[in-house]
């Protein structure tokens, strides 16, 4: 079943959208408001979302960059005016639906970009990540370790998989935080030192040496397979 991530302010579409798609066997998340959307997208996984740029707590522009530092999600962004498609396109939507629109258009176009997606998604082998100490499978979200199950919390695979799929990369503590906590939280890189130790006493051989989970001090982070 195809899950839709619904991100829209107005509590009405949103009911419109929800009893339209459920009708049609899709599994469907409802969000009012940025930080919440990003939450369920952890939380949901969703194959496909449906995202009205005009949101109350932040720009939908800001949502498309945070989802696409981690999901490989369809976006099919939805506002009442075209000014901001390329932009919208550039910052990693799929595409673009400018209200009012009909019905029968919005869900062809989501079955486009849902099928797109379904072509370019990465098979189970390479979303599976093995390291010496430990192994994961980024499509089950499970993780092993001496083999046994490792119990991962929604935020710790949200931070997790940010670092995996860009591996070898140094990514910046204001990048983690905004996509992970959202923009209110720029400032809260204690956060991030509670989390990463966690990763690194989860995952890591000797968490106190690691060798995946590298800190560059005052800068960010890094994971090596």
């Amino acid at each position: 079943m195809t899950c839709v991530l619904v991100v829209e302010d107005e509590p009405p579409l949103v009911r419109a959208l929800e009893i339209n798609l459920k009708a049609r066997n899709y599994d469907v998340a409802t969000a009012l408001d940025g930080a919440h959307a990003l939450r369920l997208a952890v939380d949901h996984a969703p194959d496909v979302v449906l995202l009205d740029l005009g949101l109350p707590d932040m720009d939908g522009i800001e949502v498309i960059r945070a989802l696409r530092g981690w999901s490989r999600a369809a976006i099919l962004v939805v506002s009442r005016t075209s000014e901001a498609m390329v932009t919208a396109l550039d910052a990693g939507a799929d595409d673009y639906l400018t209200k009012p629109f009909s019905m029968g258009e919005l869900l062809a176009r989501l079955r486009a970009v849902a099928r797109r997606t379904e072509s370019t998604r990465p098979s189970g082998d390479t979303a599976l990540i093995e390291t010496k100490d430990f192994t994961l499978d980024l499509l089950a979200k499970k993780a092993r370790r001496k083999g046994r199950d490792v119990r991962l919390t929604p935020t710790e695979w949200h931070l997790l998989e940010i670092l995996v799929r860009r591996s070898g990369e140094l990514v910046s503590r204001q990048q983690l935080l905004q996509e992970v906590w959202g923009w209110s939280h720029l400032t809260k890189t204690n956060y991030l030192r509670v989390y990463m130790a966690q990763l690194r006493r989860k995952l890591e051989a000797d968490p106190a040496h690691p060798q995946h989970f590298f800190t560059a001090p005052g800068m960010g982070y890094r994971f090596e397979p």
